[in-house]
């Protein structure tokens, strides 16, 4: 029984934090703050972790296993062409851009903009767990461009970077504007890049090799 209530506890504060974080920022919360939205004491918060710094590292961890999993089973991923793939990961993004800002938004692009220059053990949490998603973005890219632009001279790696650059800064102009119209808009013109970059079904780019068969 204590087992299960000290996990339940270490959960209620990552997703504190999580949350917290997301609408406040890494510098602005406290742990008081923490505390008070999990529910805990601060005694119990010291139990589990030694600063808030450990917590923000746990936090971002968790957040980004949740986010692996969000992606792994969204309906894109059973798209049987990579394009299509690529472009239903962009309306995906896109449709969950629903309710509270601090719902919707990254909590590692969140805390890397404020954390960068202070805290290394914060911005190396952040850089793995975003690198690691362009990582799963690429596969589906570079096999879209095989298919589609196999001469084109850009990599799939630089087209993934691209695209979550795009997103990072439509959650930057989402919580400026405090709404999601802009991030929208933003995520579109992706799209149709997208679908520049990547050619047109029955229209597939040949490779050197067919071009001189």
């Amino acid at each position: 029984m204590r087992t299960r209530d000290s996990i339940a506890t270490r959960m209620r504060l990552l997703e504190a934090a999580r949350d917290v974080i997301r609408a406040k920022g890494y510098t602005a919360t406290t742990v008081d703050d923490i505390c008070a939205a999990a529910e805990v004491s601060k005694g119990s918060f010291f139990h589990h972790f030694a600063s808030k710094e450990d917590l923000g590292v746990a936090a971002i961890e968790a957040f980004d296993a949740m986010a692996t999993a969000l992606f792994a089973t969204a309906p894109y991923t059973r798209l049987r062409d990579p394009r299509d793939r690529v472009l239903g990961y962009v309306d995906f993004r896109s449709a969950i851009l629903q309710g509270e800002i601090a719902q919707y938004t990254c909590l590692m692009g969140t805390t890397v903009q404020e954390v960068y220059a202070t805290h290394p053990d914060l911005r190396v949490a952040c850089d793995r767990g975003m690198s690691a998603h362009i990582e799963v973005l690429t596969r589906d890219i570079e096999a879209a461009k095989a298919r589609y632009a196999p001469d084109a001279s850009w990599t799939a790696e630089s087209v993934g970077y691209f695209m979550q650059s795009v997103l990072q800064g439509a959650f930057i102009f989402a919580k400026a504007k405090q709404g999601p119209g802009v991030a929208v808009e933003c995520l579109a013109h992706l799209r149709r890049y997208l679908e520049q970059l990547l050619g047109k079904p029955g229209n597939k780019t040949r490779t050197t090799k067919e071009k001189t068969r």
